[in-house]
């Protein structure tokens, strides 16, 4: 599984940068550490300034001199800030800001669970520390030790130096091809057909899929398979799922509004993350001045959300104990996830054309054939031009602990959904969807109300999904009254999604504004949204 490079490779140079006196113990730990660890040995060759001889040049000369000289900068930042020289500086600054001038990889670890007592120019430093890197915390010496050793493994992987496949590659321990859906993955032969023109026919056995997609480690399914086709993939691994929250303020408080995990496949986690967002969301309608047809928007395009969604779930760490959250606050939508930048990129080249480096290969290439992501490498720039494009502040990007993604909502003025003056008739109908459908859901409305006696695998093909995520969305819409069914249980021919039934179908009510508690009824009869 893994591969290391030949003993007579150069070794990488370490300048390790603190507050000297107040990290004495654990500068010297970390030292002796990578000089006696069997792996770190013979990678690395750690640089201490109190280790350099007494000399005639400035110390400020040496220790800017040898971070030019090291490979990797390492900064332990504590309660102190140090001494302020030129300009009200210290030495641990100017090394910090030196090394990102000379563009090394910097890697900050902070002592301590919070900052309230750490020196005001030492609290600014951390902070703009963390709007660039990733910072871990740690709260003494062992823990300094066991959060190095993994950050550099981490970066020895991305510098090919130790050379190991990506963990969606890795065959899944403990699973075969029964934890597989069958059904999925007919169904995702057919919607990559229709979407990509992928080449597999829908009489493809599911050996033969995985086998294309290079899903299959010695005949074993690979973490990517259960991610994306696994019956159960939290069995094996539990973090992999979404947990979504909405909070009425602008800070996590509890008691949370609404909160629910959402597991399954990665298609389905990202289908249930979105709808459980636009149906917290505003629906603004406008005029019908330029047709018989209302137009209506989310405050934040679904696209975006969407997006934003696929995006956490193709690139985060799936070997963290972490999982992706999804929160809704009145402001703002914020996505994080568990994962980092690779070394190739930065938070300002993100917002640029850039090269596709996916975190998850095996998952991102699937993703694309069924239309998640659209092209690769162009996730950031497309949300930043359709934000643009619906008037809606550009989302902003940090690293806190992983990748956090704010997506900022508008103040919707006006006519919020429903919320339409006057009366209508059957004749001139207002076709407009309840505020909090999903996509799918939409869809399905859709479907039914052109045709009532849509049969389930009709559906499931002109959706490109299966039959029982078919069944669940139907489910999913009588349990919020979107749909109902009138008429006898039995007649009609075929299978109807009603049990049979064919004929005019009802669409009892919904809160056009969740908050509002006002329940408006819509029916939905020969095709059209009538208002009674």
């Amino acid at each position: 599984m893994m591969r290391r490079f030949p003993p007579f490779m150069k070794q990488v140079r370490i300048f390790i940068s603190s507050v000297q006196k107040e990290f004495a113990v654990e500068r010297a730990t970390l030292r002796d550490y990578l000089r006696g660890d069997a792996l770190m040995m013979r990678f690395f060759e750690p640089f201490l300034f109190e280790d350099v001889p007494a000399a005639s040049r400035s110390a400020d000369e040496v220790y800017l001199r040898e971070v030019e000289q090291c490979d990797v900068y390492i900064g332990l930042f504590g309660d102190e800030y140090g001494f302020e020289g030129k300009g009200g500086v210290s030495p641990t600054e100017r090394e910090f800001n030196h090394a990102g001038e000379l563009g090394k990889p910097r890697l900050i670890y902070v002592k301590g669970q919070d900052d309230k007592d750490k020196h005001p120019k030492m609290k600014a430093l951390i902070r703009r520390a963390g709007e660039e890197l990733v910072r871990r915390r740690f709260a003494d010496a062992a823990g300094l030790l066991t959060a190095v050793y993994a950050s550099l493994v981490a970066w020895l992987g991305e510098e090919k130096m130790l050379i190991h496949g990506p963990f969606d590659a890795a065959p899944c321990q403990g699973a075969g091809l029964k934890d597989l859906d069958d059904a999925g993955m007919k169904a995702f032969i057919r919607e990559a057909r229709a979407s990509r023109g992928f080449p597999l026919r829908e009489s493809a056995t599911g050996r033969q899929l995985l086998t294309h997609l290079n899903l299959l480690d010695g005949g074993r399914p690979t973490h990517a398979a259960l991610l994306l086709f696994g019956r159960d993939p939290q069995k094996f691994m539990p973090a992999a799922e979404i947990k979504c929250a909405h909070f009425h303020g602008t800070e996590v408080a509890k008691p949370i509004p609404s909160y629910h995990v959402y597991r399954g496949t990665v298609f389905a986690q990202v289908d249930q993350a979105v709808d459980f967002v636009m149906s917290k969301l505003a629906l603004r309608v406008g005029t019908r001045a330029a047709g018989t047809k209302a137009p209506v928007a989310y405050e934040i395009p679904r696209e975006v959300v969407a997006e934003g969604v696929v995006n956490a779930v193709a690139h985060r760490d799936y070997a963290s104990h972490g999982s992706v959250q999804v929160m809704l606050f009145s402001d703002r939508l914020e996505i994080w996830n568990p994962g980092r930048l690779p070394s190739a990129l930065t938070l300002e080249s993100l917002r640029q054309p850039h090269p596709s480096i996916p975190h998850n290969p095996l998952l991102a290439q699937p993703l694309y054939l069924t239309q998640y992501i659209e092209r690769l490498g162009t996730g950031i720039g497309d949300m930043i031009f359709r934000c643009r494009e619906a008037g809606v502040r550009e989302p902003e990007m940090g690293i806190r602990n992983g990748f956090v993604l704010t997506i900022w909502r508008i103040k919707i003025s006006g006519e919020i959904a429903g919320e339409i003056a006057g009366k209508t008739s059957g004749k001139n109908a207002v076709e407009i969807l309840p505020a909090n459908l999903g996509e799918f859901e939409e869809k399905i409305v859709k479907i039914i109300k052109d045709k009532p006696d849509v049969t389930i695998p009709e559906m499931a093909r002109r959706l490109r999904r299966s039959d029982r995520t078919v069944e669940t969305l139907i489910n999913r819409l009588k349990a919020k009254e979107v749909i109902g069914r009138v008429g006898p249980r039995k007649g009609g021919t075929g299978k109807s999604w009603a049990e049979g039934v064919s004929g005019p179908l009802l669409l009892v009510s919904f809160r056009a504004d969740p908050n509002d508690g006002v329940l408006r009824s819509r029916y939905l009869a020969h095709g059209f949204y009538v208002q009674p």
